[in-house]
């Protein structure tokens, strides 16, 4: 592949140059605005605690975490195999005495 090929490919994943090698090796520190510009627009502070929902938020997470899902997901588990099982194989054998 061509360097140009590959570099246009990835064009949407590396972030466009805001301060090039030329303004920060000449030392001007008015050519800089945008990259100023750009960082003071960033947020400042910690980041908040995220909020979880779901099932996570209902059942693992806060003052109501419990393991019920698991047990539920393990019940359901064993039933679908038991009723896999019993229809692929042992109804044949209900009313056979061997």
């Amino acid at each position: 592949m061509h360097a140009s090929l590959i570099r246009r490919q990835l064009g949407g994943l590396v972030p466009p140059k805001i301060a090039s090698p030329s303004i920060l090796s000449a030392g001007q520190g008015s050519d800089l605005s945008p990259l100023v510009d750009f960082y003071s627009k960033l947020p400042k502070g910690s980041p908040s605690a995220p909020t979880s929902r779901g099932l996570k938020g209902r059942f693992f997470s806060g003052k109501n975490a419990s393991a019920s899902p698991i047990v539920f997901g393990v019940l359901a588990l064993f039933g679908l195999g038991y009723t896999i099982d019993y229809q692929m194989h042992l109804k044949h054998h209900k009313n056979h005495a061997h």
